[in-house]
């Protein structure tokens, strides 16, 4: 990897003399009162200003503070004209332009393209507080508002879309953001290492236009120099590998244009395959895309913040509250994670339905555990409403933490798209005893009573360290203990790069024996995906026999959702399979996409609902499988109906009897109760902690 420089170490702008303040302005108002006459960089979200660093404006805002800057917030702007956007005045570098936490449309849409009536990064919940494709619109009022201030976009929205992407809401592939937006240059990512040196170029008085070099963005190009090698990548033929290191930062890979992934699927899948490929910051190239007559250029990823870098970020002076602007409001996205502390960022696992990769990548970056102890700390001594509960010490995942490639040199090399699928790499360390110690300690400290883990589990890494699971369920699980195998049947898993249900029984068989020694009634509850691609009829019917076999009954179910940029959106809509290389001719993958299907698969998922019962019955006899319809315990669904359900007057069972709502909860005592089992809602997601993305 190249050398950077370290986060901290830059020569602070003269406003540090400043110092930090109790919260980012919002108003003129309080830029008078600290003696602004203006801010330096004004940033744009459509999130409630809360400042808190699970919270991505925030942590930008404070990591700029850090060097000198002086920043403002404009949060959730009437996006009608550009008059809020001038609410903070011209700024002296430019706008900082995000949606959000989360992607706007998968706030406001659910999986089914219906509108969303509320908003978890809102006060008070209320739905409608940002636009559609938020960075869009906030780009073009910022433009209104102050035609020659430079544009720069990021955040989870900017980064999915930073090349022509498949976008689900309108079933199209779109142009990279960078050019609808009509912005300067994209930062992907976390950014703040990209957003830090950006600003000391801009402010040093370097043109925006001649800042092509800078990693982890995206520039309208302007044309390769001396030494550079521009490779052909837009055809499905095979490609060199990279060169030695002092070449490969040289090397420019073309992708196909947006004129060709738009019109053909099969090259949509190479480019998603691409670039993944040129994922790791230790051996990626710089990519183009030609969209019309404009290139755009995608540098390599960012170098991963080191440790103390990190805990830098961390340890800002953030009030880890709302602004006081919103009064008494309830932030819902903020009760999730007020008590709860982030411990690392990345996820290696590559599933390819989940955008955490994509956005945070690969490499783990940890905080160290003397920094995580200081917070909880601060979060015990100085947070209103404290009790001495912190409900979640984890990050994308949980047990992640100081997790890596046991080599340095193989780490920068690899290629591969998950550490752990097919099977985890010899070269991952596994040893998860450092997150034991560290749960050890944090639970010793004066005033915590509990530390829940609520972050997502890796159950196939938990399983190499038996004494973590020990742990774990010991002491951090308040009875159920949520996890995701997502599916049960080989080519589903496969396409999701999850590992197969033996996983799970494993990690089961743990957790029940360490459940039972610590004399605890505890329960896992399994998530599953719904209609992701590669998933047939007959796949979903094996999982809901799974789900009858081993007494589960989701209440709510996911049906899988295309984000941009992700590997299984690519398989959505190319019907092409991008984990692989791509040839011509190569037979395509099943993709339920129709309505009916997707209402199918979740139905399968929702078995025990009368409501679901005629449409079962219907596929079942159309798949030849009839024999699973009756009212006896190897049957599915029963043939009768209960009156005013499924859209049926109902008729009453053969035997006359009505199932008792007993008999319809889970016979093992080790499986909780049908009504606890709660997927996760796109809606009420958990908080990105810095920057996490959106399943």
């Amino acid at each position: 990897m190249q050398d950077t420089t370290p986060l901290f170490s830059y020569r602070k702008y003269w406003p540090h003399k400043f110092g930090p303040v109790p919260f980012l302005p919002m108003s003129r108002a309080e830029m008078d009162e600290l003696g602004w006459d203006s801010c330096d960089v004004v940033l744009i979200t459509g999130d409630a200003y809360v400042d808190h660093p699970s919270f991505g404006m925030a942590v930008i805002g404070r990591v700029l503070e850090a060097q000198g800057f002086r920043v403002g917030i404009i949060a959730q702007p009437d996006w009608s004209g550009p008059e809020d956007f001038r609410r903070l005045g011209r700024p002296n570098l430019y706008f900082g332009i995000t949606g959000g936490n989360m992607d706007s449309m998968v706030n406001r849409y659910t999986s089914e393209r219906r509108l969303r009536s509320d908003d978890a990064y809102t006060p008070n919940g209320e739905g409608g507080k940002r636009p559609d494709r938020a960075v869009l619109v906030y780009s073009q009022r910022c433009r209104e508002a102050y035609k020659d201030v430079p544009l720069v976009i990021g955040g989870i929205e900017a980064s999915l879309r930073r090349i022509a992407h498949y976008d689900y809401w309108s079933d199209k592939v779109r142009r990279s953001v960078l050019l609808d937006s009509k912005a300067d240059i994209l930062l992907y990512g976390n950014a703040e290492r990209a957003v830090v040196e950006l600003t000391h170029r801009l402010a040093a008085g370097e043109a925006m236009a001649q800042i092509q070099d800078l990693r982890g963005s995206v520039v309208p190009h302007q044309g390769l120099g001396a030494g550079w090698l521009e490779i052909d990548a837009s055809s499905l033929a095979d490609l060199p590998a990279p060169r030695g290191e002092r070449d490969r930062l040289h090397e420019a890979l073309r992708l196909p244009s947006f004129e060709q992934v738009r019109d053909k699927p099969e090259l949509y899948a190479h480019t998603s395959r691409l670039l993944h490929l040129e994922s790791n910051p230790g051996n990626a190239r710089t990519l183009l895309q030609r969209h019309g007559q404009r290139d755009i250029r995608i540098n390599p990823p960012p170098i991963p913040l080191t440790t103390p870098e990190l805990d830098g970020v961390f340890e800002l002076p953030y009030q880890r509250r709302p602004h006081p602007a919103y009064g008494e409001a309830r932030i819902p996205a903020y009760e999730m994670i007020r008590f709860s502390i982030n411990i690392m960022r990345g996820c290696f696992g590559g599933c390819s339905f989940c955008s955490i990769t994509e956005h945070e990548g690969r490499i783990i970056q940890n905080r160290s555990e003397d920094s995580i102890i200081r917070e909880i700390e601060t979060l015990r001594d100085s947070v209103p409403g404290f009790t001495g509960q912190v409900s979640d010490l984890g990050g994308p995942t949980a047990n992640m933490w100081r997790l890596r490639c046991k080599d340095p040199k193989i780490e920068a090399s690899c290629r591969r798209l998950s550490c752990v699928y097919p099977q985890i790499c010899p070269n991952m360390g596994t040893d998860q005893m450092p997150l034991v110690r560290l749960y050890r300690r944090a639970r010793a400290l004066p005033g915590i009573k509990k530390i829940a883990i609520a972050s997502g589990l890796r159950y196939d890494l938990a399983v190499e360290t038996p004494e973590y699971v020990r742990e774990l369920v010991t002491h951090h699980v308040g009875g159920y203990l949520k996890i995701a195998p997502e599916h049960t049947e080989a080519e589903p898993l496969q396409l999701m790069m999850k590992p197969g249900i033996g996983s799970y029984e494993r990690f089961k068989r743990l957790f029940d024996k360490y459940s039972q020694q610590a004399g605890k009634e505890q329960y896992l509850i399994p998530y599953f995906i719904a209609a992701h691609p590669g998933t047939r009829d007959e796949d979903m019917l094996n999982l809901a026999l799974w789900l009858k076999r081993n007494n589960f009954k989701p209440n709510q179910v996911q049906a899988f959702l295309p984000t941009p940029m992700a590997l299984a959106s690519a398989m959505y809509h190319s019907g092409r399979n991008p984990l692989r290389k791509l040839h011509p001719g190569d037979a395509a993958i099943s993709v339920p996409k129709g309505g009916r299907q997707r209402r199918l698969h979740k139905a399968f998922l929702r078995y025990h609902d009368p409501e679901n019962w005629p449409l079962l019955r219907e596929a079942l006899k159309a798949m030849g499988r009839a024999d699973l319809i009756g009212n006896g315990k190897r049957h599915l669904v029963p043939s009768f109906q209960p009156a005013g359900t499924g859209g049926g007057r109902g008729q009453r069972p053969a035997n006359g009897r009505w199932p008792s709502a007993a008999s319809r909860q889970p016979a093992n005592s080790r499986q909780p109760p049908a009504a606890s089992l709660q997927p996760k809602k796109v809606s009420r997601a958990k908080p990105s902690k810095g920057g996490k993305g959106e399943r």
